[in-house]
């Protein structure tokens, strides 16, 4: 997995007052926590932080912090983005320090290939799961998992249990729970029970 940098600065001041004055200049609010150290509150520049987590692997983008001395080589990954609901902006980010040598839990988004027979036939495709709960170490997480939904048919689904992973990640995701399925033709089923 690729890992980018980003460059942090520690805030001694905290509230929802010093917030604001943040983000009117183009920065967000966050705090960096993780096993064995005290949470620290920072700040992130916007676009930076978006520039980031915007390539494929997204919040699960490792990412080495620059700045700080207290902070400075060390690995994280963004635990929680708190956007405003209206304007989708950034208000706050949670960044989890990781153990590169131990395993962590992380959503990792599906990403659905192919034409499934069943909707060439008129059937309608139905994803369920947009996203899986996998572990492990933080440089095998993948960037997504593909799901190629090209031989389901109508009334048939693929589940997590029927997922190939790359070595070393396990799915936390129940395996009998579906992924994505083809749904019938709803107007032509009731029109065949009309007939009989």
């Amino acid at each position: 997995m690729e890992q980018k940098s980003m460059h942090i600065e520690v805030r001694d001041k905290v509230g929802k007052g010093v917030a604001r004055r943040l983000r009117a200049e183009g920065v967000i609010p966050g705090v960096v926590f993780g096993k064995g150290m005290e949470p620290v509150p920072v700040s992130v520049n916007v676009k930076e932080l978006a520039s980031v987590i915007g390539g494929e692997a997204g919040q699960n983008t490792l990412i080495t912090l620059k700045g700080d001395a207290r902070l400075d080589g060390k690995t994280v990954i963004v635990a929680d983005l708190q956007r405003s609901a209206l304007k989708a902006r950034c208000l706050h980010v949670d960044l989890h320090k990781v153990d590169l040598t131990e395993k962590l839990r992380v959503h990792v988004p599906v990403a659905i290939v192919g034409t499934a027979e069943g909707v060439v036939e008129g059937g309608l495709l139905d994803v369920v799961m947009h996203s899986i709960d996998v572990e492990c170490l933080p440089t095998q997480i993948p960037d997504h998992i593909i799901v190629d939904v090209t031989p389901l048919a109508i009334g048939h689904a693929i589940h997590v249990g029927d997922l190939s992973l790359p070595a070393g990640v396990k799915v936390l995701e129940d395996p009998k729970a579906p992924i994505v399925s083809v749904l019938g033709r709803a107007k032509e089923q009731e029109a065949a029970a009309v007939e009989a």
